[in-house]
């Protein structure tokens, strides 16, 4: 009994002393494991669980399994119309195989590294070897849209909004894509997938996050819109001389049919007042013919005698009242 309980005693001491060295380590949900010994590989642990390992010889070195995010630097890549853009993209990667990634990255930041070098070059190569229009759009439904401004609320006529829409009407039809945005992105993973695979990295996705056009494209862009919209401008305009025209034309039409009515109504008024005056000159000078004579005769001699530059003889029946005595006159009369 005494060499049993002192048997019991020692192991239990040896198993105190084994579980005080630390021969047990957990691995966490979302974690995997790779455990070496004197820098050799000879385990590693993707289950979540209670683990075993060497005290003092095994070194466990924990990676996530989880799903990553790399998020690279925006770069200014040319495409293949030779027109430089910045594009911004990110990843989500896993660590596939955690005895690879160990041999080759050691670290995750090791592993952020290379992805830089493969992603970065991956990106530029298929943005280069591909038009613009492919990287800033994903569908053709730009070419199917149809806008028309309404401009029935600032013009009266039918007519001129029709016009007026005809010649504000800049849409050009847009080149038609083949592959699009995420059709690149697709492209960007098949060609960068195999390359990280090496390092122990799975490629989940790759995705185009922004395209942003450079400085002299921006300009280009810009004037592009700025033309169009003086086209537009420049169609008001040209719709607002012709109102311009339209409402003077009638204006000068209006102003003649006004006056020409005025001076037809002048005209009879004074037809009438002719007339009236003639009435009343002829029953005045029919009172007394012989003073309508004299007056006559005087009127003509204010008006033919001061501006008279020739001699005439006195002997004229036209100066008969001015030699007349005035008896004769009273008898002629």
């Amino acid at each position: 009994m005494r060499k049993l309980a002192t048997a019991l005693v020692a192991i239990a001491i040896i198993l105190v002393v084994f579980l005080l060295m630390g021969p047990f380590f957990i691995v966490t949900e979302g974690e995997q494991a790779v455990i070496t010994r004197f820098g050799r590989i000879t385990d590693t642990e993707t289950e979540a669980g209670l683990k075993l390992k060497l005290p003092f010889v095994d070194t466990v070195t924990r990676y996530p399994s989880t799903l990553l995010s790399w998020d690279g630097d925006a770069q200014r890549v040319p495409t293949k119309e030779n027109q430089f853009i910045w594009v911004d993209a990110t990843a989500r990667w896993r660590i596939a195989d955690p005895a690879l990634f160990y041999m080759t990255v050691k670290t995750v930041e090791g592993g952020i590294a290379r992805l830089n070098d493969v992603l970065d070059s991956t990106i530029r190569t298929v943005i280069s070897e591909n038009y613009l229009n492919e990287a800033v759009r994903s569908t053709n439904r730009i070419n199917t849209l149809e806008y028309e401004e309404d401009f029935n609320s600032e013009v009266e006529d039918a007519e001129d909004a029709e016009t007026l829409r005809s010649l504000t009407n800049t849409r050009a039809q847009q080149d038609s894509i083949l592959i699009g945005r995420d059709g690149l992105s697709d492209m960007m993973l098949s060609d960068a997938a195999p390359l990280t695979l090496k390092y122990g990295i799975e490629l989940e996705d790759i995705i185009i996050r922004q395209i942003r056009y450079s400085d002299d494209l921006t300009d280009s862009v810009y004037s592009r819109m700025i033309k169009e919209r003086s086209q537009i401008a420049e169609a008001y305009r040209s719709y607002g001389r012709g109102q311009l025209l339209s409402w003077q034309g009638r204006t000068e039409n209006d102003k003649r049919t006004i006056l020409s009515q005025a001076y037809a109504e002048s005209e009879r008024i004074k037809g009438e007042a002719d007339a009236a005056a003639a009435e009343i000159y002829s029953r005045a000078y029919s009172s007394d013919p012989g003073f309508f004579r004299l007056w006559t005769t005087l009127e003509s001699y204010r008006s033919t005698l001061p501006a008279m530059e020739k001699v005439l003889s006195t002997d004229m029946a036209y100066f008969d009242y001015l030699y007349t005595p005035h008896q004769d006159a009273q008898s002629s009369r």
